[in-house]
């Protein structure tokens, strides 16, 4: 199976996972009547409305380079990541109105380590989803599976926090931690849903490399540069999975378009071989346009 197909197929499966999860969720709360696990269940809405969402980003931004879109659909990723936000928002406000309803007619909690136990057994299973979507989402390099996958892991801490919280409850007997818990969820996810849209606004406003990788990819251009005089202007964005490279390349006035070109093709295979799903455009310059004194030798970065 490729990459891409795997993606797909992950990205599929997050709506079955979601839908089942959310379903034990609302269960738990059904028998339960507490707000916290309404809270919880209510989240896991969001979760089935973003894993469609980055189902459809996923199925576009793997679609070809066409003549509308000349440089790809790999930020079609980054919109489901910015919708996943937003609905995190819309979650937490509905949570808060809940609340409010509750505080005003207080009711027990009923069957609780009943709805507790089905719960647990939905956090379990989102654990287990969450690993395996940020695993792969930062393998190959899929914003929107990685996304998804770190919203389904603080759905996760949230679950054990409200159930935590709930046997205090029941043990104690101080069912003001029913209502007080669904308020930190609520906060949390606020925080939550700031993050990540934050991340893919970086991502839309074509965000660079981390310093590690952009340094990586210096080596790999002064390492198979030979024949070259000088490489500046190295700049870097990342659009979803792929990460588009571009600089200058000095070299001696008298060489041939051929010559240059077999040191370019040398580049962008060392490029494509260590940096999954790039685009490299390499502008080729006269000695004139050097911009470190002559002589200068093992192919430096002005």
């Amino acid at each position: 199976m490729t990459s891409k197909q795997k993606i797909a197929t992950l990205a599929f499966w997050s709506i079955i996972v979601a839908l089942a999860v959310m379903g034990l969720k609302f269960i738990a709360w059904h028998m339960t009547g507490s707000v916290a696990l309404y809270s919880d269940a209510l989240e896991s809405i969001v979760n089935v409305i973003t894993a469609m969402a980055a189902f459809w980003a996923i199925r576009v931004s793997h679609k070809p380079a066409d003549q509308d879109h000349p440089f790809g659909h790999h930020k079609a990723e980054y919109f489901s990541a910015v919708l996943e936000g937003v609905l995190i928002v819309v979650a937490a406000l509905l949570i808060i109105a809940q609340v409010w309803s509750t505080i005003q007619n207080p009711k027990p909690i009923e069957q609780a380590w009943e709805g507790l136990a089905i719960n647990g057994g939905a956090a379990v299973v989102n654990a287990i989803w969450a690993l395996i979507l940020i695993r792969t989402g930062r393998s190959a390099k899929s914003p929107a599976l990685e996304a998804d996958g770190h919203h389904i892991m603080t759905d996760v801490i949230t679950s054990v926090g409200v159930i935590a919280g709930l046997i205090g409850a029941v043990v104690t007997g101080w069912h003001v931690l029913d209502p007080l818990l669904a308020v930190i969820v609520a906060l949390n996810i606020l925080y939550q849903g700031w993050k990540v849209t934050g991340e893919s606004l970086n991502g839309l406003m074509d965000r660079g490399v981390d310093t590690e990788e952009h340094m990586h990819i210096r080596d790999i251009i002064s390492t198979n540069s030979k024949g070259a005089l000088e490489v500046h202007d190295l700049k870097t964005r990342i659009a979803g999975r792929a990460t588009f490279i571009e600089f200058h390349m000095v070299v001696d006035a008298d060489m041939s378009v051929g010559e240059s070109h077999v040191i370019c093709d040398r580049i962008e295979d060392a490029l494509k071989a260590e940096v999954p799903s790039v685009r490299v455009t390499i502008h080729v310059e006269p000695d004139d346009e050097a911009k470190l004194p002559k002589g200068t030798v093992a192919v430096p970065f002005a």
